[in-house]
């Protein structure tokens, strides 16, 4: 299995309270993810986010064929970061650190990602195209992010 890793970093106006309130409600999702992937949370929305929390996404990420996606909420130390697991879906591991820190101009968030696609090593060769719709999703969410902060 190879691993791919992504990593992203923005700098949020605001303070901590709003931005971690905004990110524990996992209705926001669907609010900075692009219109192509057809995003629509189906199960684990009703409160905000908590260690061991399952939620059930549908979606349509790759040449629109409608998929579901089952992730739970690992790990969560409140103000600070949260990861989201793959329990089920696209990926063959999917592992996604969010963590939030102050700096000069705001709170810095960063997003690292570890996955890795299924049926490895028959896989790689689709993998750029994977990874250019992966970068596109959070190139859309950086500009979705930046309008609410």
């Amino acid at each position: 299995m190879k691993l791919q890793r992504l990593e992203r970093q923005q700098i949020l106006k605001g303070n901590m309270q709003e931005i971690w309130t905004f990110f524990a409600d996992p209705c926001n999702l669907e609010k900075i993810t692009p219109e192509w992937m057809h995003f629509d949370i189906r199960s684990g929305h009703g409160h905000p986010m908590f260690q061991g929390q399952i939620l059930a996404y549908r979606i349509k990420a790759i040449a629109g064929i409608p998929m579901t996606w089952i992730t739970e909420i690992t790990h969560v130390k409140e103000g600070e970061y949260f990861v989201d697991e793959q329990r089920f879906g696209p990926y063959r591991f999917w592992h996604h650190l969010h963590r939030f820190s102050p700096c000069d101009g705001g709170i810095l968030m960063e997003d690292r990602i570890h996955y890795a696609l299924p049926m490895d090593p028959f896989s790689r060769a689709v993998h750029p195209f994977i990874r250019k719709k992966l970068e596109a999703v959070f190139d859309y969410r950086k500009g979705a992010i930046q309008l609410f902060f």
